[in-house]
Order: structure tokens, then C-alpha cells, then sequence
């Protein structure tokens, strides 16, 4: 998981706050929510927040492994190999049609 907490810390103590961001940066709000709710936003605009703060990423984000997230993932590829192999087991176990001609005698 990224956080973004960092950002608020390194904003704090260059003294910018998120209306100077927004007015005076040209910073859209919207990006300011997604960054306070630690969702996605690209990598030109942690390079723009890093212009704007003359800071490095480590001073914006930070990644925060998420181990429920791994858990989550590695019971949903189990049940998807379940589900494939099942579906293996289906087609093995499908009769194969026999195409056999009517013998005609004359």
C-alpha cells in the first residue's frame, strides 16, 4: 500500500498549505483528495509535488506492504487454479462423439 503521509509532514514543514497548492501551484483539488485518501495518482504528479516542495519522493509517499492484500490475492489465485482444474477435470471427463458411418448393404 503507498501512504501518502509523508507528504502532509514535508508540506508542514515548508509551510505550503494545500490552498497555496491549489492557487498558487495549480495543484487540482481533486488530486489533493485522492492523495489524502491514498489513492492512485501518476508519477507526474509526485515528480510536479516534488518540483513544487524541492523535496524527494521518499518525502511524498511511502510504500507500507499490506499483508491482508497478500493473503486476499493468494486465496483468490487458489480458487481460480481450483476452478481451472476442474474445468480440466469437466473436459477429460466429456464422452468424445464417435463419428461412425451407417454401413449400407446392397
Amino acid at each position: 500500500m503507498i501512504t501518502y503521509d509523508r507528504l502532509w509532514e514535508t508540506m508542514k514543514e515548508k509551510q505550503i498549505t494545500q490552498y497555496r497548492m491549489i492557487r498558487y501551484y495549480g495543484v487540482s483539488a481533486g488530486q489533493l483528495g485522492r492523495l489524502k485518501k491514498n489513492m492512485y495518482v501518476s508519477t507526474h504528479t509526485v515528480e510536479m509535488l516534488c518540483d513544487i516542495l524541492e523535496c524527494r519522493v521518499e518525502d511524498v509517499f511511502e510504500y507500507r506492504p499490506d499483508k491482508s492484500a497478500g493473503k486476499e490475492n493468494h486465496s483468490a489465485n487458489t480458487k481460480e487454479k481450483e476452478v481451472k482444474a476442474k474445468q480440466g477435470e469437466n473436459v477429460a471427463k466429456k464422452p468424445q462423439k464417435t463419428t461412425e458411418k451407417a454401413v449400407t448393404r446392397k
